[in-house]
């Protein structure tokens, strides 16, 4: 029997029996866990609250065995909120569209439980944050965030030089099998023809350029929402369910 003790983000809950839930969250030391809250939908339980999706939090599990993630799920004993990030996304449409979007993503990148995923958190972190303050657009937030994704799981898309030969950019041509921008040369069957200005704003949002990208005209934020989904679903290898939702 170990006791473990991780920060993370409560990506989401699952019923268990008459009061207790399954409890999905990306942490800090240990990636994805799944671990049971005993009790936590009883009416009177503080302790569910604190465990809701958005929620970050310090969690303290019991496991059977030397290694948090076992044969059977571990025990969620405690736990102290760090940060309510819910309460400033869920009372907005837009936001909360936004955020599970976020919390699913997370949730397929890291697909084996027990592998740390430090980046893939961290970045989740600040994209909730960002969210739940209103600081920027949610879905400039989220493209941002999906951007991020891809990169720090080693799909970073190209918006500039030509993902197939190293052209220098601009190029006029984007592929998504083949990486991103394309020159003539490169370009595939099914490659399309954006924008300069939405390449420009995806590059900005991957990078971080947030006085470019909140000056970006909506229509070049609709068609670059597009390719950012586009890019997403081929890597992922099937769509985001969440993501349907999302006002843009």
């Amino acid at each position: 029997m170990s006791l473990f003790r991780d920060d993370g983000i409560v990506l989401r809950t699952q019923k268990l029996g008459e009061a207790d839930r399954i409890i999905t969250l990306l942490t800090r030391g240990h990636g994805r866990v799944r671990a049971v809250a005993r009790g936590v939908r009883r009416t009177k339980s503080k302790f569910g609250a604190r465990l809701e999706p958005f929620s970050h939090v310090d969690v303290q599990f019991f496991a059977r065995g030397s290694e948090l993630v076992g044969r059977g799920l571990p025990l969620c004993t405690q736990s102290e909120t760090i940060a309510p990030y819910g309460g400033g996304i869920v009372t907005d449409y837009a936001r909360y569209t936004a955020g599970t979007a976020m919390l699913e993503t997370a949730e397929r990148f890291t697909d084996h439980e027990g592998e740390p995923a430090v980046q893939q958190y961290l970045l989740l972190v600040g994209a909730l944050r960002t969210l739940a303050r209103g600081e920027h657009a949610p879905h400039l937030v989220l493209d941002a965030f999906l951007l991020r994704s891809l990169a720090v799981n080693g799909y970073a898309p190209s918006f500039g030089d030509c993902a197939r030969c190293g052209m220098p950019g601009p190029n006029r041509f984007f592929s998504v099998a083949s990486g991103g921008s394309v020159c003539v040369d490169c370009r595939m069957p099914g490659s399309v023809v954006p924008s300069p200005q939405t390449l420009i704003l995806l590059g900005a949002l991957l990078t971080g350029d947030w006085e470019t990208a909140d000056a970006c005209e909506a229509r070049y934020v609709r068609e670059g929402s597009g390719l950012v989904s586009a890019y997403l679903h081929w890597h992922l290898e099937r769509g985001l369910r969440s993501l349907r939702y999302v006002e843009k």
